[in-house]
């Protein structure tokens, strides 16, 4: 029987409570794409990911990023400046994880880290070289092929 219809390959339906966070993949004008480093003490510290983050109760995706993208780099885009993508969907231990991610090639002001993590501008045929979580891995083939 093929994995896709193995029910043991995955928890029952509802059996773990969903996580709503968003994601972005900053493009600069040179192509490259913006990874953060989790930082000690977090879940999964060490792997590098998209920023972005929780989407607060009552928040749509989009508010939750355009606040993510002040607070933990500096900089300030809207809403229509945030093209969707595509979407993560993965099981963790103690989570479902449901991360839509976003492109954005416009924002105002300089990219810092301002949460003490790593920062790094990664051209999309290096992404592979960057260990990530689970959820955000399957993410970095369908980058390559929009860039």
């Amino acid at each position: 029987m093929p994995a896709c219809f193995d029910p043991s390959s995955t928890p029952a339906l509802g059996s773990l409570p969903t996580l709503l966070v968003v994601a972005v993949a900053l493009v600069d004008a040179d192509g490259r794409v913006l990874l953060a480093q989790r930082p000690p003490g977090k879940s999964l510290a060490g792997l590098w990911e998209f920023p972005g983050g929780k989407v607060d109760a009552g928040e749509t995706p989009e508010a939750a990023l355009v606040r993510e993208l002040k607070e933990e780099l500096g900089i300030d885009t809207a809403a229509s400046c945030l093209a969707p993508f595509t979407f993560a969907s993965h099981s963790y231990e103690k989570f479902h994880l449901l991360m839509p991610l976003f492109v954005c090639r416009v924002w105002e002001g300089d990219v810092t880290a301002r949460e003490g993590q790593k920062l790094a501008w990664v051209y999309p045929n290096r992404m592979g070289d960057y260990p990530m979580p689970p959820a955000d891995v399957p993410l970095v083939a369908m980058l390559r092929d929009l860039l």
